[in-house]
């Protein structure tokens, strides 16, 4: 029988996403100017004011401060009606220096023996179903408002959006666990204030049905693109006005989006949020390691979908177990407990092995704080960063190391494909 699959989104000015890259602005400061810098930053965003708490352990110093107000005006919170724009709002910080209890578990004499900055379990999910081996309503949700916030910063065919905004796509499925048809969207954006509510969803919704999606259609490949058609129900702003948005609205917190960072709530999670947390947090670091595992077995042809689990226990080196479900798919003799095996062989998941395999060391996760850390396309760019006495730095920055399909070939030959 058909089943029906939702996930969802959230814009770059939602506001736990703007305390996400807050947080993430200042790892990758700390990390520019101090690659062994050891940050754990939580940031809580409301009404005309930013919250920095956390602890750090770095050889530079950073103006917090400027860099908050920075991300936000990026963002696009720059005006005085949205009760909360970078320029005027207020930033208090509480970072403190890190424990020496946590940190005696992690630092070691040599850098190879660097034990998990903390317990806990975390997945990584890969699937045939798209181009970038992500879960296709995830993928979608993104999409949408990526297109949402491009229309919002060209300012010409829509005019009155502002920053927060929400997706979601619900798609049908097949017996077989094939995509059939996109059911239905889910778009709920902030707006400027209208003299006529009436007018003002008709033609917001008009907008989103008539501009925004052929525009996210048409950079679809042609086999997605057939799923949308005229019987998707649309939820345009379904409870009515959206003017009061962002942090004024709600208040936002690190961490508080996990599964739109990663697989939309399919295959698993471990419960460890990324956003603000430097590479030693296995929290982070192990989520990226799996699903670089997971992405690579897919390509390889090895399974069409797969779940990988690895644990660790707190100042510890090794893994205390690493797990994989190909849910059926491995067209192969073998077991899902053999395939983990090879997995062990193949990549070494201690923390300080994940961090050099994956280059995690650089100021690379301010881009990875909306629009979801998986599934991304992995680039260099050149990024630069200033401290408060004046030096300024400039980097060559290698983006989302984990989605690069680079042990396609060692997996290939571990299987004896």
């Amino acid at each position: 029988m058909a089943y029906l699959f939702t996930s969802e989104s959230v814009s770059e000015g939602h506001p736990d996403k703007v305390a996400d890259q807050i947080s993430d602005a200042l790892i990758d400061n700390f990390l520019a100017f101090d690659s062994e810098s050891k940050v754990a930053c939580e940031t809580l965003v409301t009404t005309g004011q930013v919250i920095l708490a956390g602890e750090v352990k770095s050889n530079t110093y950073l103006d917090v401060q400027k860099i908050a107000r920075d991300t936000i005006n990026k963002i696009g919170y720059t005006k005085s009606e949205y009760m909360f724009d970078g320029n005027s709002c207020g930033v208090f910080s509480a970072i403190h220096e890190q424990s020496e209890d946590i940190n005696r578990g992690v630092d070691r004499a040599s850098k190879d023996e660097q034990g998990a900055g903390d317990q806990g379990m975390m997945f990584g999910y890969a699937t045939r179903e798209t181009e970038n081996y992500m879960p296709l309503a995830l993928d979608l949700s993104h999409r949408i408002l990526k297109e949402l916030a491009e229309l919002r910063r060209e300012n010409n065919d829509i005019t009155y959006l502002r920053p927060d905004s929400k997706s979601q796509v619900t798609i049908e499925y097949s017996d077989d666990n094939l995509p059939q048809r996109i059911d239905a969207i889910v778009v709920s954006t902030q707006h400027d204030d209208f003299d006529e509510d009436e007018d003002m969803l008709a033609k917001i919704r008009k907008d989103i049905v008539d501009i925004l999606i052929p525009r996210v259609v048409a950079k679809l490949p042609e086999h997605i693109q057939v799923l949308f058609n005229d019987d998707i129900t649309y939820h345009i702003n379904p409870t009515g006005k959206f003017v009061i948005g962002g942090p004024h609205g709600d208040t936002g917190l690190t961490g508080r989006k996990i599964i739109v960072d990663t697989y939309g709530g399919k295959g698993a999670h471990g419960g460890g949020a990324f956003s603000g947390k430097d590479p030693s947090k296995v929290d982070r670091s192990a989520a990226y390691a799996t699903r670089h595992i997971a992405k690579n077995m897919v390509a390889a042809g090895i399974c069409d979908e797969i779940l990988v689990q690895v644990s660790y226990a707190i100042g510890v080196v090794e893994p205390t177990s690493i797990f994989v479900d190909t849910y059926g798919t491995c067209p192969f003799n073998i077991t899902d407990g053999e395939i983990a095996e090879k997995i062990t062989a193949i990549f070494d998941m201690r923390p300080a092995a994940i961090e050099s395999r994956l280059k995690l060391r650089q100021p690379m996760y301010s881009e990875t704080a909306a629009y979801g850390h998986m599934g991304r396309d992995a680039e260099t760019v050149s990024k630069t960063f200033s401290q408060p006495h004046g030096e300024t730095i400039t980097l060559d920055v290698e983006l989302f190391t984990w989605e690069k399909l680079d042990y396609v070939d060692m997996v290939k030959s571990a299987f004896g494909l």
